[in-house]
């Protein structure tokens, strides 16, 4: 089971309940209302790995483009 404390506390940022983080491959995102849905962007957006529906990619990937610039270091 997903600790979604240590999750969100290891996140990089959290929007609209999705918990994203920066990672070798890119970025990966953590939805903490349902932590059986996930994806990892690479870092060129292209997605790697999912088990989240269509349409919750595309929420979750424009997400991740207007909060990116918050995750650069």
């Amino acid at each position: 089971m997903v600790d979604i404390k240590e999750v969100a506390d290891a996140a990089n940022i959290i929007v609209n309940g999705y918990a994203f983080t920066k990672c070798e491959l890119g970025f990966r995102v953590l939805n903490l209302n349902n932590t059986e849905s996930a994806v990892v962007f690479a870092k060129n957006g292209e997605i790697l790995e999912t088990t989240m529906d269509d349409i919750e990619i595309d929420i979750v990937g424009n997400y991740l483009a207007k909060n990116r610039k918050y995750m650069e270091d």
